[in-house]
């Protein structure tokens, strides 16, 4: 019954929004409160459920949001995003930008969460599409294929640093395979599957978030590279610095600590928030009239974003508290086959039924690991977080905060979006494991 009424409620979800075209954030409630109060949960547990999952979701993304867009409008206002799109096409040409962009996301996403580079880097992808014409999703879905990639795969992302914990893998060992796998699932996830991708969609970029995050003042000087690669790289300096602390110093160290304040990502992103007011602000000679105006308005095109992305969070809760994530792990546990297997599916499952990645990577490496641990020949225990990490990521869909902040960014429709974000997504897991089986012969 779990599962049937899990599948009901996804049903209700399409229906509600591609027929009878409902408010995804009203369609996404009132698909809460059926599957809650048709999974048997009393009635104040289905508010209390939603609540905690819309409050949870928001908690973080909404302030990264918020600090996010206001980068990327000083980067738009300065002409700082033109200056980077310019640096991009110049170096990698045209025809290849959309590698560069998954290269970009690779590496951006090592250090930072995957909401973070998104609104991070998003204003490039506006402005490149804008100023050359081209398919929005040639860019942005290269950039969504490198920062899903190492989001579940690379240390030190808290999901894969809590597998490293649970199967006892060495982090140095994880970080190199992860990166020997990572970097051609990236790019057939990506730059490859843009190619048939581009042919079949072609979302028009909202107007609003359009006329925010672009230039269109060409009269104004632009600024230097390096300070705007400063400005937008910022958050990601802190957070490597976090990482590295983290991972050479004791617990109690001060620099340590100093650094795992300053890159946490709301603060880390509110420091470089601040900065672009000064480096991309006062000194392109705008007035604090100019930057209050800027950051008041950028704001206001993401409320209905926040809306979507915390109904899919309420979603996300209901369905973990109503006891399916628990009712699929029991079911994958009964079966005797490959560990690695094991870990690959039942993050698989888990994610489909919650949503969420970390949910899935954390659930399959508590019920995995026990079972490894009894075996004389156990797999590698990095291929293992990678296997758990692999199978976290692919088919994501309604019950994604990620599905409808991906939905409202690029201004698709929902069958658009499952091709895309849940193509992406599940490309990224299917390849990397297929990637993981072929290095666990020589590991």
């Amino acid at each position: 019954m779990p599962l049937i009424i899990t599948l009901i409620g996804i049903l209700l979800l399409l229906v509600l929004i591609s027929y009878f075209k409902w408010n995804p954030f009203v369609t996404l409630i009132v698909t809460s409160v059926f599957v809650g109060v048709t999974s048997g949960m009393p009635l104040l547990e289905v508010v209390d459920s939603i609540k905690e999952g819309l409050g949870s979701t928001l908690g973080l993304i909404a302030i990264v949001l918020a600090f996010g867009t206001m980068i990327g409008k000083m980067m738009a206002e300065s002409g700082g995003a033109e200056v980077i799109a310019q640096a991009l096409i110049k170096r990698f040409g045209l025809k290849n930008v959309h590698w560069a962009m998954m290269f970009v996301g690779f590496l951006v996403g090592i250090p930072v969460f995957f909401q973070v580079g998104f609104v991070l880097l998003i204003p490039l992808v506006f402005t490149i599409a804008l100023k050359t014409g081209m398919n929005i999703m040639k860019i942005g879905a290269p950039l969504l294929a490198g920062l899903l990639t190492v989001h579940g795969m690379v240390p030190p992302h808290p999901a894969v640093m809590a597998g490293v914990e649970i199967y006892h893998a060495n982090v140095g060992l994880t970080i190199l395979y992860a990166i020997l796998i990572g970097f051609p699932t990236a790019i057939i996830a990506g730059p490859l599957y843009t190619n048939w991708l581009t042919k079949r969609i072609h979302p028009i970029p909202p107007e609003n978030l359009a006329k925010e995050l672009v230039q269109e003042n060409s009269d104004r000087a632009l600024p230097g590279l390096t300070i705007t690669l400063l400005t937008v790289l910022l958050p990601v300096i802190l957070m490597l610095g976090q990482t590295i602390t983290e991972v050479t110093l004791v617990e109690t160290n001060q620099l340590r600590l100093i650094f795992g304040f300053l890159g946490n990502p709301i603060i880390s992103l509110g420091i470089a928030a601040i900065f672009s007011f000064f480096s991309l602000g006062y000194a392109r000679g705008f007035s604090k009239d100019n930057i209050l105006k800027f950051t008041n308005d950028c704001v206001a095109p993401t409320a209905n974003i926040l809306l979507v992305i915390g109904a899919g969070g309420a979603f996300n809760r209901v369905i973990i508290n109503s006891g399916t994530g628990d009712y699929i792990a029991k079911l994958a546990t009964g079966a005797d086959i490959s560990p690695i297997l094991l870990g690959f599916l039942i993050a698989l499952l888990i994610r489909i039924a919650t949503g969420s990645a970390t949910v899935g990577m954390m659930a399959s490496a508590g019920i995995v690991a026990p079972i490894v641990a009894t075996m004389p020949n156990a797999p590698s225990p990095e291929l293992l977080v990678l296997a758990t990490g692999a199978g976290s990521l692919a088919m994501a869909h309604f019950n994604d905060a990620g599905f409808w902040m991906i939905k409202e960014y690029f201004n698709l429709t929902v069958k658009e979006t499952l091709i895309t974000w849940t193509g992406i997504n599940t490309i990224v897991g299917f390849t990397a494991y297929g990637f993981i089986l072929i290095l666990s012969i020589f590991v």
